[in-house]
């Protein structure tokens, strides 16, 4: 396990100049400005990557069933709770052990959260009656989905100025899809990064 989690935390973001994430990574959504000056100029469109503009800023760059990569490059093991400039490992295994105990976190901060999003796994799945009473009764908006739309939720309101929470556990299953598959074959064949490494 010790060298799963040495191999995991120390693979590079990049395989060769393609920009290619690692098979078992998930990128969440890229999020950018336009800015459109009826074209005035080249009548080029700029776009600004967020995770480069405000470095102060948590935001969830991939994640796998491991854990979650930063913007910063960090990578954080298990279930996390994310706030704007913060990260904390969180733990709850499943949506089946969410309590409420383990939301008071983020109902004893003061000024009160924005909203707080819910990232629930593979999956959408809603916690128990208990939990959203709890949530409801503290006053506190939430917005539960699959972590792969909670992530980019997030990050969007996360670099909108928000003040907003994550609570994210990690997939259990990530779908590859066949055209990354191949792009991922495509790079190996180049010879530039070996994606599979032989098991010797």
């Amino acid at each position: 396990m010790a060298y799963i989690l040495r191999r995991i935390c120390h693979l590079p973001q990049k395989i060769s100049r393609n920009c290619v994430q690692p098979l078992f990574m998930q990128r969440s959504l890229s999020i950018g400005r336009c800015h459109f000056d009826n074209y005035e100029g080249d009548g080029k469109t700029t776009v600004t990557i967020l995770n480069k503009e405000y470095k102060n800023l948590v935001l969830i760059d991939s994640y796998s069933s491991m854990g979650f990569r930063l913007n910063q490059g960090m990578f954080v093991v298990g279930p996390v709770a994310v706030f704007p400039r913060t990260i904390m490992q969180w733990n709850v295994e499943d949506t089946e052990n969410l309590k409420p105990e383990s939301l008071s976190l983020f109902c004893v901060l003061e000024p009160k959260l924005d909203l707080l999003v819910i990232g629930t796994g593979s999956k959408r799945v809603q916690p128990s009656r208990e939990v959203l009473e709890y949530l409801k009764a503290n006053k506190i908006s939430t917005e539960i989905l699959p972590t792969d739309q909670a992530c980019s939720i997030f990050n969007f309101l996360n670099a909108e100025g928000r003040y907003i929470a994550g609570a994210f556990i990690p997939p259990e299953r990530i779908t590859v899809y066949e055209d990354e598959l191949e792009l991922v074959y495509e790079v190996e064949s180049l010879g530039e990064y070996k994606v599979f490494p032989d098991n010797k």
